[in-house]
């Protein structure tokens, strides 16, 4: 396991594309992993499986997710400090200095002052890259779709009116990009909820964003895990005032299957460490604290290393805890060592 760990970050740092992980969660080998990058789909279709006699979980490990913005306006605003909020790494481009100015003051952690066409080229794309069109005129959304549809991504948007929208597809479809694939552009962008002001926009565009999320992972059969920018910081030794936190004893908790409605899904992840402090959440309460135990039992004692436990919240168990949620989730526990 220590070798996951160090090959995970050497692949984070290094490699492009897809990355898989594989978990034996029973028989003799159980604990064991390994990662596989760009696998292809073949055999990668659901997220657990079975080699021999033996259970196997396995997840696309995404990285972290990069939210690319085209125009810096006054919708985009919003649109950054929730992106930021949800997580997204974001990037704006603007070709106008000022507008470019006001992204940077609402967070943006980068921002391209310069033609669309020249910061698109500063990007490759790939399967955790959203792209966001909101520019001031469809000369500038033309431009921005066509670099964009000759990347990899998870989803793009674009914001206009219908007239506006079918005068860009034109365009596009006349230069040879396929109508099924302008087809497949979110646009108008965002969910349909009546959204008025540059901030219920906003929350209209990332609600669809999550909307393509999660079904691009029931989709795919297998759920996308990852680790949290401050998880891995943990797991390879953050320093403290104190002593390094790469020291110290941690168990990692992974949902790998869930029954009814237990609030949080396959593949997410939280980090338990020896002090009994947490980083990320598996959804709290009841199902939450019940796993802390477990893991703070595994590290007093320093054995298992590895095991999957069953947390059941029946209707009883969670009207007792004032809980409505129910549901049954099924979790790994393995201490982490790098």
């Amino acid at each position: 396991m220590n070798q996951f760990y160090s090959k995970l970050k050497n692949v984070l740092e290094s490699s492009e594309g897809d990355i898989w992980a594989e978990t034996v969660l029973t028989g003799e080998h159980a604990g064991e992993k390994r990662l596989l990058v760009n696998p292809g789909k073949d055999g990668m279709e659901s997220c657990e499986n079975t080699l021999g006699h033996d259970r196997i979980f396995r997840e696309r490990i995404g990285r972290t997710p990069k939210l690319f913005i085209c125009g810096a306006g006054h919708v985009s605003m919003p649109i950054i400090r929730m992106g930021k909020m949800l997580g997204f790494a974001v990037t704006v481009i603007e070709d106008r200095p000022k507008f470019a100015d006001n992204a940077r003051a609402a967070g943006a952690d980068h921002v391209f002052c310069v033609p669309f066409q020249e910061g698109l080229a500063k990007i490759d794309g790939d399967s955790d890259s959203w792209f966001v069109i909101v520019t001031r005129g469809h000369r500038y959304d033309a431009e921005c779709l066509e670099a964009i549809l000759q990347k990899r991504y998870a989803y793009v948007g674009m914001m206009g009116s219908r007239r506006r929208v079918a005068i860009v597809k034109d365009q596009l479809e006349e230069k040879g990009i396929s109508r099924e694939v302008l087809d497949a552009v979110h646009t108008p962008i965002g969910l349909k909820i009546g959204a008025e002001t540059p901030e219920e926009i906003a929350v209209s565009i990332m609600a669809e964003i999550i909307q393509t999320k999660n079904a691009q992972s029931e989709e795919n059969g297998a759920k996308a895990g990852g680790y949290s920018d401050e998880m891995l910081s943990c797991i390879f030794g953050r320093k403290t005032d104190e002593k390094s936190i790469g020291s110290r004893k941690k168990v990692l908790a992974t949902i790998i299957s869930r029954k009814g409605s237990a609030p949080r899904g396959v593949g997410t992840k939280m980090l338990i460490l020896e002090d009994g402090t947490t980083v990320d959440t598996i959804g709290g309460g009841c199902i939450e604290s019940e796993i802390i135990q477990k893991a703070m039992l595994m590290m007093r004692m320093d054995t298992p290393a590895f095991q999957v436990c069953t947390v059941d919240m029946t209707a009883g168990q969670a009207e007792d805890e004032g809980m409505v949620c129910g549901g049954v989730v099924e979790v790994m526990l393995e201490r982490v060592t790098v």
